[in-house]
């Protein structure tokens, strides 16, 4: 039985409700259910969009929405380690890295505050046209409208902060669909915006399938946008299938690191032995394809195989965990079998230790192989040898993702180049391309999506920009 403290119900309109149908949240560790949570179908999204529609008939002003920001924020900074050990228990994150989680959480909320506060429009010279002669003119921000969120399994507290906080940092309400699988952090969110003062129908959030709940946000014309975070396929379809929404899309990733013959070898190293198995890589930016030229290709690989072996697979809520499980057993067949279909060497791992996958490197896989040009979202990298820088962004290049790549190198040619010509949303320099601090602009080109996540960025993404032009006397 499920203790009663973790059976959860849906929001809707301000109110906790029960549908008669549950949903079990599992351990991915364990198989264990740690919670069950009311389960939503079309009927209820319905109800969710008729909340939300009436609750932006009164808005609210930028100064309240800032402040119900901030207290959650505050919330969340009281409520850490508990907000920790939900990640930990429903997604199977370590401990350690579910703190992290939880505290950019709380930044995220905080950064979402401040554009509150000054979201704004801007001045137009119009006197710099004759036609403009006499008038005034500026621009005034407006939201958008409705929000429909669809957020991930993999960061089940941040993600959803990244959804919610702009949203209602730009005056929009939202009807949230958090994944079935890792729920609970996105209601105790929920939980928290509703002691924070939110008025009701301002945040709904709802748990089922996504064959009837995004059916409903994409169908129903008073949702005027859609933000979504998970699999390429997923996601362009949704576009396909929204022409006239604003469809934000933040998708998938096989992360490319390029390490110079002149770069620092250890550094690099570490970092990729830090980045590329965290959460059993289960994250879009996870360092999955790492381009080496020869001339440090040996030392690196040395230095590389000695670290990722000394990484501690295991239960996930033990504070000296690094690697966990992945998120259920299908993701897990799927990683193995990509792993055994690869033509390159596997240096460590590839096998399984207490059914949890250990971090496997594979030394100069073919290009065509899966590990190579799809993402893995599991606990592997590749690493090949290359002649050059050229050949390292090219490589860089060739898959249909755009997300984020990295390059270490102590040059300041190879480091602007490599900003230059990789086609990604993002590049670090002398830093894992796993790295995101939540006030940056993040997102991706080519398959990897259409827009840029950050409270600062969203939040112009979640209104309209209307003119106002003025005759002077």
């Amino acid at each position: 039985m499920v203790a009663a403290a973790n059976e959860k119900q849906l929001l809707v309109g301000g109110e906790w409700i029960e549908t008669g149908d549950w949903l079990d949240v599992r351990s991915p560790y364990s198989g264990e259910v740690v919670g069950r949570v009311a389960k939503a179908g079309a009927g209820e999204a319905r109800s969710a969009i008729d909340a939300a529609e009436r609750a932006m008939r009164e808005p609210l002003p930028a100064h309240k929405r800032a402040e119900i920001l901030v207290r959650v924020a505050g919330a969340l900074g009281r409520r850490h380690e508990e907000a920790a050990r939900l990640i930990s228990d429903e997604a199977g994150k370590p401990l350690k890295a579910a703190r992290v989680e939880a505290a950019r959480a709380m930044s995220t909320y905080t950064f979402a505050a401040v554009e509150a506060r000054k979201l704004a429009g801007e001045m137009v010279p119009m006197d710099a046209a004759q036609a403009g002669e006499g008038k005034l003119a500026f621009t005034l921000r407006r939201p958008i409208g409705v929000v429909g969120a669809i957020s991930p399994f993999n960061f089940p507290l941040n993600l959803v902060a990244h959804k919610i906080a702009p949203a209602l940092a730009a005056g929009c309400a939202v009807v949230l669909k958090p994944a079935s699988q890792t729920p609970l952090s996105a209601l105790l969110l929920a939980e928290l915006e509703e002691e924070a003062g939110l008025p009701p129908g301002w945040l709904n959030v709802l748990v089922g399938p996504a064959s009837e709940i995004g059916d409903v946000l994409v169908e129903d014309d008073r949702v005027k946008l859609i933000t979504f975070t998970g699999s390429s396929g997923v996601g362009w379809k949704l576009k396909e299938r929204a022409p006239k929404k604003r469809v934000n899309l933040e998708l998938g990733n096989a992360t490319p690191l390029i390490v110079a013959a002149d770069a620092d070898v250890s550094t690099a190293a570490k970092k990729v032995s830090q980045n590329a198995f965290a959460f059993a890589g289960q994250s879009c930016i996870s360092i999955q394809r790492v381009y080496v030229e020869r001339g440090a290709y040996d030392e690196f690989v040395q230095q590389l195989v000695p670290l990722v072996e000394a990484l501690k697979v295991g239960d996930p809520a033990d504070e000296d965990t690094d690697v966990g499980p992945v998120i259920d057993e299908g993701a897990r067949t799927r990683i193995l079998e990509w792993i055994k279909a690869s033509s390159g060497q596997v240096l460590t791992g590839g096998e399984l230790e207490d059914e949890l996958i250990r971090p496997t490197v594979i030394a100069n896989p073919g290009r065509r192989d899966e590990v190579s040009c799809e993402e893995v979202f599991g606990p592997v990298c590749t690493v090949t040898a290359v002649d050059s820088i050229d050949e390292a962004i090219a490589l860089a290049n060739s898959t249909r993702y755009g997300l984020q790549a990295g390059i270490f190198t102590s040059s300041l040619d190879n480091a602007l180049r490599a900003a230059q010509e990789l086609d990604f949303g993002g590049v670090t320099v002398n830093e894992a391309p796993t790295f995101r601090s939540d006030q940056m602009p993040y997102g991706g080109v080519k398959d990897s999506g259409n827009t840029r996540e950050g409270p600062h960025y969203a939040v112009r993404e979640m209104t309209e920009e209307r003119l106002v032009v003025v005759d002077l006397p």
